[in-house]
């Protein structure tokens, strides 16, 4: 699929399925119920409409408090994958110094790490993420590594590799009548630019780029052909990075799934659960029954009111045998039940995600567990972390090494662009109780060294610091005395 053709549907149908299935989980994912409700109510199954978000009723129309609550869990999970892979930068080196040197800079500079971060976070929610990279003279003097978002993208695999992409975007100025698109095309060795003039369910023609302000500025850097612009390199300038496979909704598409994938049910049960338990608490409320006669008349047609701060009260007009006391009336709030059943949705929530309930606080109550237990219930999230990290890590070493072919062809920098080497580490740091634990039992077994046990301790030390303090400890401790005592003269 190259560029559209003039006239064409929009979206395009082989995409609007996947638009669909991604506006859903991007409801969810931003925590907004003015959208949530938006995407259920106008849902084409009906079974969609009854769920909380799509229904409509009395206490729904507008102008009135809504009273359906939220429970952001579906952020949480994206920010919590995000964390996983990229709280700790992975190390990224390649072998020549100079190269290394700059691509440093380029990470520092370009920060890289807080562009990673959005990236794996907006994979989780929306099935995957697309990394490319562009420069702009006027802003910077090195490549720039962007993020583009899935929803507005049409790639093209072969063979589940990425070999083209187009990336589109709406325009300011557009109507209901006219839509102006700009699709950017990024294919082995170029980069093709493309403004369309359409309406919303048509691509529309393809016009001039400087007929909107937003394009005519890329016009002075295209080349002589006015619409694309040469990379110089054979590599592709955007990369795809799936969130995780397969996707279980079409198995053998290369695009990934979303975190949420069958998890909207349960989404949609958390918040009944917390609306049907804040409803609780607004209608066991403490009301007061009072008689007519305890109210105050303020006039024909101004009703009647219970002052409930007054302290002294006139003689009523009430026979004495009426017998009509103040009533106090208020209901019983169902607190363990609910919150039983929100931990309960939650737990199940987000270990059907792949993560280990304790990430989200659902610690367990009063139970002895012991470290085996504990490492058990840490397994599950460490293993989706480690998928993760096989996916994102081929696609961000391609594209920094994008990134250095493009410093050295477009900026003149002296170095030899490699493609980076990108390991992620652990992902959980021991505290120092059980290191220190670890430790002596090992010492207790015989099985370590004090050498290996100061390496272990002190990871980032060098051999003469490991050897200086190797030496310290079996000085203080006495244990570095010679193998050899000599020879002691006999007692006479």
């Amino acid at each position: 699929m190259a560029l559209p053709d003039n006239g064409s549907a929009w979206p395009p149908p082989a995409w609007a399925k996947h638009y669909a299935e991604m506006r859903v989980d991007d409801a969810w994912y931003s925590g907004d119920r003015a959208r949530l409700a938006r995407i259920y109510s106008h849902h084409p199954r009906p079974s969609e409409r009854r769920r909380l978000w799509g229904r409509r009723s009395e206490q729904h129309r507008p102008g009135r408090r809504e009273n359906r609550l939220h429970v952001p869990l579906p952020g949480d999970i994206a920010r919590t994958s995000a964390d996983m892979l990229f709280a700790d930068m992975p190390r990224i080196t390649v072998e020549d110094t100079a190269t290394q040197a700059r691509l440093e800079t380029l990470l520092d500079e370009g920060r890289v790490q807080q562009t990673l971060l959005g990236a794996a976070e907006q994979a989780a929610a929306l099935s995957g993420v697309f990394l490319r990279v562009m420069w702009d003279r006027t802003l910077a003097d090195r490549p720039l590594l962007t993020v583009m978002q899935p929803d507005a993208a049409m790639p093209e695999f072969r063979f589940g590799m990425l070999r083209a992409v187009n990336f589109w975007r709406e325009l300011e100025g557009s109507t209901e009548h006219t839509v102006w698109r700009h699709i950017e095309r990024h294919e082995s060795g170029s980069i093709v630019h493309a403004l369309y003039e359409g309406t919303g369910d048509n691509v529309g023609r393809t016009v001039p780029l400087t007929e909107h302000p937003d394009t005519a500025e890329l016009v002075d850097g295209l080349d002589t052909d006015g619409v694309s612009i040469a990379t110089g390199i054979r590599d592709l300038t955007a990369a795809y990075i799936p969130n995780m496979l397969p996707n279980r909704l079409n198995r053998s598409s290369p695009l990934g799934r979303s975190d949420y994938q069958s998890l909207h049910d349960l989404f949609d049960a958390l918040d009944e659960t917390w609306s049907s338990w804040m409803r609780d608490i607004r209608l066991a409320r403490a009301r007061l029954i009072v008689p007519d006669g305890y109210l105050r008349d303020h006039g024909p047609g101004n009703g009647a009111s219970f002052d409930d701060d007054r302290e002294v009260w006139h003689s009523l007009k009430m026979p004495p045998n009426e017998g009509a006391p103040i009533t106090i009336n208020q209901f019983e709030i169902r607190v363990a039940e609910h919150q039983a059943t929100a931990e309960a949705t939650m737990r199940q929530a987000v270990q059907t995600a792949g993560y280990n309930a304790q990430q989200f606080g659902l610690e367990a109550k009063g139970e002895a567990i012991t470290a085996t237990e504990v490492d058990s219930r840490d397994a599950r999230g460490m293993v989706t972390r480690k998928k993760k990290a096989g996916y994102a890590r081929h696609a961000v070493a391609d594209q920094l090494h994008v990134m250095l072919q493009l410093d050295a062809i477009v900026f003149g920098q002296r170095i030899k662009p490699a493609r980076p080497r990108v390991e992620f580490g652990d992902g959980v740091a021991p505290s120092e109780q059980q290191t220190a634990t670890t430790l002596d039992l090992l010492s207790r077994a015989g099985a370590v060294s004090t050498a290996t046990k100061v390496k272990h301790l002190h990871p980032d030390w060098d051999d003469t610091a490991v050897k200086v303090e190797v030496a310290a400890i079996l000085a203080e401790t006495g244990a570095g005395a010679p193998a050899d005592p000599g020879t002691f003269p006999l007692a006479a």
